[in-house]
């Protein structure tokens, strides 16, 4: 049988709310009758009761983590490191799957229902509307991965995907390369749209000719399998810039059923450097999104917005950077002679 609040407060020799403020942050117990009450608790194995403590404080630690994009190996990161970085706090996530979702009210319903402290919005693909709709319904919100601006309506953690479309853009021009295209995840996401804005505008600037755009149906493998035939052809690019690795794995292997060896007849540059990107079959070429700091900022910044609500809402980028494996040709050497 479990132990209850009584027989620990009758071992103790305390009363019943002695022990209830012994386990209630921030009561008033001595520190004795503290001691008093762990002693007993350990004895009888008693673990006071999350649910009850919630009712009695109106606190119920729970935030929520929502995402949409479950498929993709890299939310197994991101629900690994925010579950450890909220319960390293005390806090317990509520994770919420978006996937097909396109009306925010009934989740925001749903937040309110359980009665979260804080909301992370963990995706780059839902619209910036549907964390502004968890703002108006009274929610406390970070958009972890989100479109970032000068004045940006909620909490913001993430990269700048434009300047991520021009990193990527001088990666493949100063290769040499110069037939290109871009191969993104679906067109009504941001991140997608920002990245192949970037990547355009540094191509057009270099004076290279216009790259060629395709658009996988989702941020999948499978996806960037099926999304590679329009790119190959009479008129295939030399290199591709993927809007994520795992659509680039897919590309990749799809390239290769046809024939095609990379990098020396195409080559690859993925996006966000993914565990996966190492693996010897792909040594995957790739743009490091710093996912760590991001989520370590959101969790941070989320549990500042519990104590601390009426902050103005900021956006909080951090720089990408490229990883060179083997999917791209490699950096000409500087002084050697230009192949003919």
């Amino acid at each position: 049988m479990t132990a209850t609040l009584k027989e620990v407060a009758e071992l103790a020799g305390v009363s019943t709310s002695a022990v209830s403020r012994a386990f209630t942050e921030g009561a008033s117990v001595s520190a004795k009758t503290r001691a008093k009450v762990e002693e007993a608790a350990k004895a009888l194995g008693y673990a006071p009761s999350l649910i009850a403590r919630s009712l009695a404080t109106s606190r119920t630690k729970f935030i929520g983590l929502i995402a949409n994009n479950f498929q993709n190996p890299v939310f197994l990161d991101v629900f690994d490191l925010y579950t450890r970085a909220l319960q390293a706090r005390g806090f317990r996530p509520l994770l919420i799957n978006l996937t097909d979702v396109t009306d925010p009210s009934e989740s925001a319903l749903l937040l309110r229902q359980y009665n979260v402290e804080g909301v992370i919005v963990a995706t780059s693909t839902l619209p910036p509307a549907f964390a502004v709709a968890f703002r108006d319904s009274g929610l406390r919100i970070v958009h972890a991965f989100g479109r970032t601006s000068h004045r940006p309506p909620v909490h913001v953690v993430g990269i700048d995907n434009v300047e991520a479309g021009r990193l990527a853009a001088k990666t493949v021009l100063e290769r040499g390369y110069r037939r290109l295209a871009f191969l993104g995840g679906p067109k009504a996401a941001t991140s997608t749209q920002d990245r192949a804005a970037g990547y355009l505008k540094e191509i057009e600037a270099s004076g290279a000719a216009r790259p060629r755009l395709e658009y996988a149906r989702a941020y999948s493998y499978d996806a960037g399998r099926e999304a590679i035939g329009a790119l190959l052809g009479e008129a295939s690019p030399e290199a591709i810039f993927c809007g994520d690795d795992l659509i680039c794995m897919g590309a990749i292997d799809g390239a290769r059923a046809a024939g095609i060896n990379v990098p020396d007849d195409l080559g690859f540059l993925g996006f966000n450097d993914m565990t996966m990107a190492r693996w010897a079959p792909y040594s995957l070429t790739t743009i490091h999104q710093p996912i760590d700091d991001i989520i370590r900022r959101s969790a941070e910044l989320v549990l500042e917005l519990v104590e601390s609500p009426d902050q103005t809402p900021t956006a909080t980028v951090f720089p990408c950077s490229v990883v060179d494996r083997r999917t791209l040709r490699p950096l000409p050497i500087k002084g050697a002679k230009a192949r003919s």
